[in-house]
């Protein structure tokens, strides 16, 4: 796996439409997210000039992970869509915090059962790891999450220390919560470049 980050300004616009592919690919196709999109491309408000995206490769150049990492300090899901989701604590304004989002690691030439099942697979561990290290290079001390609830017994087994924000919250037919992942004791050295 190969695994590249950096804000659009850095990635070619080769690497930003497979992400834009691959994300409409897993949360519109097959996690049935009903987000606007044009082209089968899916990019929204919170895809800006400054955003900082990971992205993994498989040995074919297929995108076979993705996340969007963004300061707290400037708008974001968690803080503009999902705020109910904090259970009335303050929302996040810092630039030791920052989001990640539109997270995703499924491999299509790989034969698996779901998305859900594939966030514990290397692919999933990498980019997760590779993302909170790009994220502490960037100041970030933890992240937070809107994630669905079966992510928190994941994380966990993985080793990512991470916790509930709030209780979790059904949002259309699913539930999810807030989450808060350290970015500090997991950094380790990494190929990804930020």
């Amino acid at each position: 796996m190969n695994i590249v980050t950096g804000t659009p300004a850095d990635l070619s616009s080769e690497i930003m439409a497979g992400v834009a592919r691959y994300r409409h690919r897993v949360f519109v196709e097959k996690l049935g997210w009903q987000l606007r999109c044009e082209n089968a491309l899916e990019y929204d408000q919170f895809d800006r000039d400054d955003t900082v995206y990971v992205v993994a490769h498989n040995a074919a150049q297929e995108v076979v992970g993705t996340a969007r990492l963004l300061p707290t300090t400037r708008s974001y899901l968690l803080g503009d869509i999902f705020p109910h989701l904090l259970g009335g604590m303050p929302i996040p304004h810092s630039p030791d915090v920052w989001e990640l989002s539109r997270f995703a690691a499924v491999d299509f030439s790989a034969h698996s059962s779901s998305a859900l099942a594939q966030f514990s697979s290397p692919i999933a561990v990498g980019l997760l790891q590779a993302s909170l290290e790009c994220a502490a290079r960037h100041g970030a001390k933890r992240f937070i999450t809107v994630s669905p609830l079966g992510v928190e017994r994941l994380l966990r087994i993985a080793g990512f220390k991470a916790h509930r924000l709030a209780p979790p919250t059904v949002v259309d037919g699913n539930p999810v919560f807030a989450c808060s992942i350290s970015c500090e004791v997991q950094c380790r050295e990494s190929e990804a470049i930020c």
